[in-house]
């Protein structure tokens, strides 16, 4: 009887590699598939709520935006009962001389965005790092960093608009007699403080879960071979918490970027200096003009989109598992 075997480099064939990564990839599909299935049934209520509550209102808002005011018919004179079509010209309007609030709107909206999430940036992390410290007192101190995080925002807007009355708290500490809400610049100035006294330890908070995380082994290391606090802090803090850091900051310019309660409340509606896209839409729906309403809303969410599509791009988030990648190879 004469037995055949494989030559040693057989196994070592491109074709036997590659087999035994189809191999290895089946078994790891069939393997994932089962818990696929249960990882779509657990989420399925999640997406019938976004559904309902994001999906199907941004259709309506697009559809809506199609569509002008209602007015007279200049072929037959009278009343239009339904709103008209007007196509895009909701859209292009913007680009025309009835776009000057709009481009005002997108400004404001897009300078107090970058202005306070900056700051607040900056402030979280520093209440983060003072939250982290073992200090004596330390849960009253965090307790008081998140209190003006849990107050409502239409209650901040009332108590920040008492203090930036003409003889309020805020003039009082200046010297000056400012009329923070009137038009003008500190208009501005009034509304980027509130919203980072508001919203700052937000990012703190996120940032101290990252800072829980990190061993003290590292920093020991750290200080054994010479490194200052400054240095522990940009090669080893900085690097250790940027996941939950850029998630903070994405969640808080996303915020940003819809602002509308905190300016509207603090210094009123229809003033050019703090007026948003949100405040524009609003201000025009309120005054029973949908179409242009839904249009600006329309434009609001694809800025919004595009920025955090930008946003998680250059930061390049991983969004496909690295053990799938080096499989699928």
């Amino acid at each position: 009887m004469v037995t055949t075997h494989n030559p040693p480099d057989s196994l070592d064939r491109p074709e036997a590699k590659a087999s035994g990564s189809r191999a290895l990839w089946d078994r790891h599909r069939r393997a994932t598939s089962g818990e696929g299935g249960l990882g779509a049934l657990l989420v399925s209520p999640t997406l019938l709520v976004l559904a309902v509550a994001v999906l199907y209102p941004t259709i309506v808002a697009l559809k809506d935006s199609f569509y002008g005011t209602p007015g007279l018919d200049p072929r037959t004179g009278f009343v239009r009962e339904h709103d008209p079509f007007v196509g895009a010209d909701n859209y292009t309007a913007v680009f025309g001389a009835a776009g000057d609030r709009f481009w005002n709107a997108f400004w404001n909206t897009t300078f107090l965005a970058v202005t306070t999430v900056a700051l607040e940036t900056v402030l979280g992390i520093a209440m983060a790092l003072i939250m982290h410290r073992a200090l004596r007192g330390r849960a009253v101190v965090r307790a008081s960093i998140l209190v003006p995080w849990a107050i409502p925002t239409a209650v901040t807007g009332l108590l920040w608009r008492w203090i930036f009355n003409s003889d309020g708290v805020a003039n009082a500490l200046i010297g000056r007699q400012i009329l923070w809400t009137t038009e003008g610049f500190h208009a501005k100035v009034a509304v980027i403080v509130a919203d980072v006294w508001k919203t700052a330890p937000f990012i703190g908070l996120l940032v101290l879960a990252g800072l829980q995380v990190i061993s003290k082994e590292v920093y020991e290391a750290a200080r054994m071979d010479g490194a200052g606090a400054l240095r522990q802090f940009w090669s080893i803090t900085l690097p250790l918490v940027k996941p939950a850091l850029l998630v903070a900051v994405l969640f808080r310019t996303l915020d940003a970027l819809r602002m509308f309660d905190l300016p509207y409340i603090l210094i009123g509606a229809q003033k050019s200096s703090v007026e948003t896209l949100s405040m524009l839409a609003q201000d025009q729906a309120a005054n029973v003009r949908f179409g242009p309403a839904a249009a600006y809303a329309v434009i609001l969410f694809v800025y919004v989109f595009l920025i955090a599509l930008a946003f998680v791009r250059l930061l390049g988030a991983d969004v496909v598992p690295r053990r799938h990648k080096e499989v699928a190879a």
